[in-house]
């Protein structure tokens, strides 16, 4: 295994030299999809995480616990000691705060395609380089949008807990380590849906609904698109707003992560037709990605495209980085449902015409 501390000082020295040009990160040790994906700023370095996810198989023994770091300007990944727990998990949330990792929920599948949502909370301290558990969550979740507001409360906007797609939101005090009940969504409940948390505005999109009709699937795409408001007196509440439908045709499993600096929130990939975690849909269908790369712009409340035509695109994504040079999507599945290790750079704003 790669030990971490002997990785992170090339990193200043990655930064010096390459910070202008777009960052190239080499891909990721195993090919992974459904990996939550998460960045954090430590000592004004920005470290990017890939926690867990399926293989190539795309069968429940191709489930992992692999954990792995990188520098987008060193551009190489560092193993780090797994996640804890006996099994990997899909569709866990991760983000950074506190100079910490948070990896929150996520659901097993036994060899029976069994499939069981965790409450557990993981926290990974990279100064030290060691896991602790945090208090459960209230209700397990799985599939759920993830955001952070002061760099101290962690919001789960949403998702897949116990049976059903639920309209909670819970949030994590970081600071004191326990829980707090947020205004729920005020959208149709769903999973597998994009969002993230700038400033004190929450954007989601889309998601997996349960089918209103009585035939088959039983899980349809939803189009909702919705805008929270934080109260800056009292974190758990929140105003909800519907906004209009986004640019492009994906609908599930969307790669999406803010800038506070730009004032955006990004979007791409993903699909029009919700799957279970083979990457075919519900529908019997294989699902393929969308090449439609998107925002949401917090100055002036619009959404605008970035991308038409973005290459080798991509879906079943838990996170996307933003970096001054770029978007980056780390693994997930191309087309055909194939697994990849790939770290894709995308463009922030759209080409000149």
């Amino acid at each position: 295994m790669i030990r971490p501390s002997a990785v992170l000082p090339s990193f200043v020295l990655g930064s010096l030299l390459f910070a202008a040009s777009p960052p190239k990160i080499e891909p990721l040790p195993l090919p992974v999809s459904n990996n939550a994906v998460a960045s954090l700023n430590l000592h004004k370095q920005l470290l990017i995480f890939s926690f867990m996810g399926i293989g190539p198989k795309k069968t429940w023994d191709a489930i992992t616990n692999a954990a792995f770091v990188a520098d987008p300007d060193e551009g190489k990944w560092a193993q780090l000691r797994s996640v804890p727990g006996t099994a990997g998990r899909l569709a866990a949330s991760a983000a950074g705060a506190r100079e910490q990792v948070f990896l929150f929920g996520g659901y097993v599948v036994d060899g029976q395609g069994g499939e069981v949502t965790v409450p557990d909370v993981n926290i990974y301290d990279p100064r030290d380089e060691r896991w602790f558990r945090g208090a459960d969550m209230p209700a397990p979740l799985d599939d759920s949008v993830i955001g952070v507001f002061r760099d101290r409360y962690i919001y789960l906007i949403g998702g897949w807990s116990k049976t059903g797609a639920t309209r909670e939101v819970q949030i994590y005090d970081a600071e004191k380590n326990n829980w707090l009940q947020g205004t729920p969504i005020s959208g149709t409940p769903v999973f597998g849906h994009a969002g993230a948390l700038v400033g004190d505005t929450i954007i989601y999109v889309d998601g997996a609904r349960k089918n209103s009709s009585a035939g088959e699937p039983e899980y349809v795409a939803s189009d909702e698109c919705w805008m929270g408001k934080i109260d800056h007196r009292d974190p758990a509440k929140i105003e909800w707003s519907k906004l209009p439908t986004h640019p492009g045709p994906a609908h599930f499993r969307i790669a999406a992560g803010g800038s506070e600096k730009d004032q955006m929130i990004y979007f791409s990939g993903g699909t029009d037709n919700p799957y279970n975690y083979n990457g075919v849909g519900y529908d019997g269908q294989p699902s393929e990605p969308s090449s439609v790369t998107f925002a949401f712009n917090l100055r002036n409340g619009k959404w605008q495209i970035i991308d038409e035509n973005s290459p080798n695109p991509s879906m079943d994504h838990r996170g996307l980085v933003v970096t001054p040079q770029g978007l980056l999507l780390v693994g997930g599945m191309q087309k055909g449902q194939q697994v990849t290790g790939r770290v894709a750079v995308l463009p922030k704003s759209a080409k000149a015409k």
